[in-house]
């Protein structure tokens, strides 16, 4: 968002006895250079799971006045790393045979604009719809700052977008869907709208039944109010705690996840493996194009199905990234599920307002999936 969100699986192994001190030096420098840094994040997490060890390495704290760093158990607010959740959940169905990446979105919105009537499930996951990003509509950004505790309906989210189609029709579509790709919320929370159509559940059910239960992920949910569950790392914009700005309903399914770095290790670990959908739908995922998460992970990033893929200098990881008010979020996973990185600062950290402090980030990712993928 502009103002807000700019907004059967794999377990966790225990934390290997000293693992954190064992961390390897240019890691925890990194983060320690990151959260010294002026305009940098008051704390920063990487918790990495690499030949069946994970290691977490702190720096900095989770609330300022207080010493404890950010913890493995502590919930942040995941921002867009929430839109591999609702891939995951859409491509579930996928593979049940209850949606096909064909499906086009009047068959089952029929109510959205008739430009939009013949984009597919398929370039909704891939960014590629050409829908305009509802959050970057001034209606949307003025309702927001009235009254940031109510967020509407999800369908009305999306008719922040709508009223671009009724403002100007020229505007109803950035490029004919398929033809190019641009990073855009609505295509999320067209999913998510999409998935309770042919469900004939909420899309919140859908999530519990078809993701968080089978992962055991109880340290994640979808929650529709700026509340956090305990324990929570504080987000912050400077010294301003800005941790409860906004309802997470604003984001839903584009951006409203709360989840633990240990959960989402455990989710991109399985998600990215591959555990939830049948072989020929996660092929189809994995089909990758140029286009870059928000904001850019490490190394050279490519678009596929709901992930991305992050080619650096130690090796390929596929996951998502993102950030909101307060937090951003890296979590990414090796093809086969059995490395992988989170990292975690409460600062919402953009290329576009602290170019310096955004490229240490970035490195400290890097630094991050060189040591999942050590050999």
């Amino acid at each position: 968002m502009a103002a807000a969100l700019a907004l059967a699986g794999c377990s966790l192994a225990p934390l290997a006895a000293g693992a954190a001190a064992a961390a390897e030096p240019t890691l925890q420098s990194a983060l320690d250079q990151l959260v010294s840094m002026p305009g940098g994040p008051p704390g920063a997490i990487a918790v990495i799971q690499h030949d069946g060890q994970t290691t977490v390495v702190q720096a900095g704290t989770g609330q300022l006045g207080a010493t404890a760093p950010i913890q493995a158990s502590d919930h942040l607010r995941l921002a867009s790393v929430s839109k591999a959740f609702s891939g995951a959940v859409a491509l579930s169905l996928v593979s049940d045979g209850v949606l096909h990446l064909s499906d086009a979105v009047g068959r089952w919105l029929p109510w959205l604009p008739s430009a939009w009537e013949h984009v597919t499930l398929a370039e909704l996951l891939g960014h590629t719809s050409g829908i305009p990003d509802f959050s970057g509509t001034k209606a949307f950004q003025t309702a927001l700052v009235a009254d940031p505790q109510t967020a509407p309906a999800p369908y009305q989210l999306i008719e922040f977008a709508v009223g671009v189609c009724r403002d100007d029709p020229a505007r109803c579509l950035s490029f004919t869907p398929g033809t190019a790709y641009a990073y855009s919320n609505s295509d999320n929370v067209i999913i998510g709208l999409m998935v309770a159509a042919a469900t004939g559940q909420s899309y919140e059910a859908e999530l519990q039944s078809r993701v968080l239960d089978p992962l055991g992920l109880a340290g994640t949910s979808l929650p529709p109010s700026s509340a956090m569950p305990s324990p929570f790392v504080h987000g912050y914009d400077g010294t301003d705690d800005v941790t409860s700005l906004f309802a997470a309903d604003w984001a839903w399914s584009a951006g409203g996840v709360v989840a633990t770095p240990t959960d989402t290790l455990a989710f991109i670990r399985a998600y990215v493996a591959g555990t939830l959908v049948d072989q020929a739908t996660h092929q189809a995922q994995f089909s990758f194009r140029a286009g870059t998460s928000e904001p850019p992970g490490p190394g050279e990033n490519s678009a596929g199905l709901a992930v991305f893929r992050y080619q650096t200098s130690c090796g390929t990881v596929y996951g998502h990234t993102g950030n909101t008010a307060g937090y951003t979020n890296f979590a990414a996973a090796s093809a086969d599920g059995r490395d992988a990185v989170v990292v975690s600062v409460n600062a919402q950290v953009s290329l576009k307002v602290d170019p310096v402090v955004f490229a240490a980030l970035r490195s400290a990712e890097g630094q991050a999936v060189c040591q999942a993928l050590a050999g």
